[in-house]
């Protein structure tokens, strides 16, 4: 093995444990707290903001052999590193406000890593992109071009803290009936089905015509962007908090979008059949159907269209959708009914795991002395919470560490959303038939201007 493919295989490797480093530091107060307070930390915020670039740019390069990704991230990385180094502050020292003696209860769960371990990660994180980087300078040499830093752009753009806009208000300040404020059938939920179908229809026309190599290429970014954003939440859960979660629970990816997330990358990463027929059959429903309704409005704190829980419920759901139809409208995978059984399956297993797990932490947090609304119900406890104006009868009825699970309603709760898949795949059949019949009418045209063309309509002049 030569000098440039060693260093390719150690690049590698150092990439993987900056990713796993990453990840472990999104499970604490500080990784995201401070992008929303960039008059407290500044300069430090931003060496931050750009190696959550660095996070896209390096499995680039290193994975897909990019050099435009490769020049980005070796000259400008190791730069956000050192001012990171020299300027973090109090940063290992953050913690959540606790206005209450629940929140107290919440922060102790939350701060389950502890100091020694969080600054331990933060230097492998570090080390790990140096290294990323020392082994690009190794493989692709010194020479740079202009145009690649047009990616490091896009980078920066794709890894935006989408809590950075709380800079400019404050969401006590904004009162209730504010046209700001993002409400059900509003018009923001009309913007952001707007963007859903925008976004979508966008992507397939810019990729229609795409080789299949570049094709694969941007969904797999389009992949990348979004696990870095959905593990945003994790950070903002127990700071400053998620719509009304606040303690590490929440962060659990049992809700069907929240594993539709790993399914669908996944399904783009490895190009496995199987993956391609669950991200299409179920969570493209999935994160179809939210965008019309997004929640009892007395459970969601929903803030300003630009707050976070708004920008990260519609960006990661939209990339989510977008990342679960592409692969079959560019006919990478084509879909057929006799593979619904391994998705029903799948999503059977998901209901159940989140029924038993959410019944779990909202029993720990009843031994713990909580009460009322402190009692932690986790995001995925639509297992729990019914949502319909009607009581489910707890006909049978489960106890598990002290919750009873109302089975009933569960099974009823996966025949629902069971329809709602079904019903997508009924709309994607209308749709190709729809299309094969433009398709036709679009042939016949152009076969009559051929024959016209060619003067065999000529005989019938004057008749």
């Amino acid at each position: 093995m030569n000098s440039k493919n060693a260093a390719a295989q150690t690049g590698k490797a150092f990439a993987i444990a900056m990713l796993i480093a990453a990840f472990a530091l999104t499970f604490t107060v500080s990784d995201y707290y401070i992008f929303n307070r960039m008059n407290i930390y500044g300069a430090f915020a931003a060496a931050q903001w750009v190696k959550k670039a660095g996070l896209l740019l390096l499995p680039a390069a290193l994975f897909f052999g990019s050099r435009k990704c490769s020049d980005c991230a070796k000259y400008v990385l190791p730069a956000a590193v050192a001012v990171a180094a020299c300027t973090f502050g109090d940063f290992f020292d953050i913690t959540a406000a606790a206005d209450s003696p629940a929140q107290e209860i919440y922060n102790s769960i939350n701060a389950f890593i502890p100091k020694t371990a969080r600054i331990a990660l933060f230097c492998t994180e570090s080390a790990c992109m140096l290294g990323a980087c020392v082994c690009l300078f190794v493989r692709d040499g010194f020479k740079v071009k202009a145009g690649s830093f047009i990616l490091l752009a896009a980078a920066v753009a794709a890894a935006v803290p989408l809590n950075i806009f709380e800079n400019f208000f404050d969401i006590t300040s904004i009162p209730e009936d504010s046209p700001l404020r993002f409400k059900n059938f509003g018009i923001w939920h009309l913007a952001a089905v707007a963007a859903l179908a925008g976004a979508t229809v966008g992507a397939y026309f810019a990729l229609k015509n795409k080789p299949r190599e570049v094709q694969c290429r941007m969904l797999c970014a389009a992949a990348g962007v979004l696990l870095l954003q959905y593990h945003s939440k994790n950070s903002m859960v127990m700071g400053d908090g998620y719509n009304v979660y606040n303690t590490v629970f929440a962060c659990l990816p049992l809700f069907i979008c929240n594993i539709g997330v790993y399914t669908a990358s996944l399904s783009v990463f490895l190009k496995k059949r199987v993956l391609y027929a669950i991200s299409f059959f179920i969570h493209a429903g999935g994160a179809l159907t939210v965008f019309f309704y997004f929640g009892k409005e007395g459970m969601s704190n929903y803030g300003i269209f630009c707050s976070y829980s708004i920008l990260y419920f519609c960006l990661t759901h939209i990339l989510l959708f977008i990342l679960c139809v592409l692969p079959t409208a560019l006919g990478m995978y084509k879909f057929s009914l006799r593979e619904c059984l391994i998705p029903l399956a799948y999503y059977f297993c998901v209901i159940v795991a989140a029924s038993v797990a959410s019944a779990a932490v909202t029993g720990y947090s009843v031994s713990l002395g909580l009460e009322g609304d402190d009692v932690i119900m986790p995001n995925y406890a639509f297992t729990q919470i019914n949502p319909l104006p009607f009581e489910v009868p707890p006909v049978l009825a489960l106890k598990l560490w002290g919750y009873s699970i109302n089975v009933l309603y569960v099974l009823g709760l996966y025949a629902f959303y069971v329809a709602i898949f079904f019903a997508f795949y009924t709309l994607y059949r209308l749709f190709l038939l729809a299309r094969a019949a433009v398709l036709l009418r679009s042939e016949r045209r152009r076969a009559l201007a051929e024959a016209d063309a060619d003067g065999f309509f000529d005989e019938w002049d004057g008749n």
